[in-house]
């Protein structure tokens, strides 16, 4: 049974700032993109089927966010190299976040306990949220279903 994290932040909030490391090699800070739709997505866990179909699903969706004007940022724990093949197995065409020391995910609320088969563990919950151009948090999912959500974020940004 998935367990649904108690978000701090709220739609309207101002969005936490971030710097990190991203697939390639790069850094980026969440200040670079001010001006733009920037769709911050949390999973869990680089190259598993849930994750997967997500992360594809806005693959597949790309032209239709750069023509709204959208940056999609992916975030994990995972590290850049762990980043590198899936992007490159994937064919992933936007940022993915290496949040190895877990400060984004902890500044978004999005670290918590989780339980799977009976087990419980601290793991990023699957919460995806959306950040104006003016910097605060326009929209938040806490309910994604990964082969439809590209579609889900998609119509909301207006």
């Amino acid at each position: 049974m998935a367990v649904t994290p108690e978000l701090s932040l709220k739609e309207g909030d101002k969005a936490p700032t971030f710097t990190a490391e991203t697939n390639g090699g790069n850094t980026v800070s969440l200040e670079d993109y001010i001006g733009k739709h920037v769709i911050l997505y949390f999973y869990p866990k680089d190259d598993t089927p849930g994750c997967t179909k997500e992360s594809c699903g806005f693959r597949d969706a790309w032209q239709e966010f750069l023509d709204k004007g959208a940056v999609i940022l992916g975030v994990s724990v995972d590290s850049v190299k762990k980043h590198d093949k899936f992007v490159e197995k994937y064919s992933l065409p936007f940022t993915l976040l290496a949040d190895v020391n877990k400060r984004i995910v902890q500044a978004y609320g999005v670290w918590g306990l989780k339980k799977f088969m009976g087990r419980e563990y601290m793991g990023i919950h699957r919460v995806t949220f959306l950040i104006g151009p003016d910097g605060n948090i326009q929209k938040i999912w806490t309910k994604v279903k990964p082969a439809k959500h590209a579609a889900e974020v998609l119509e909301a940004i207006v």
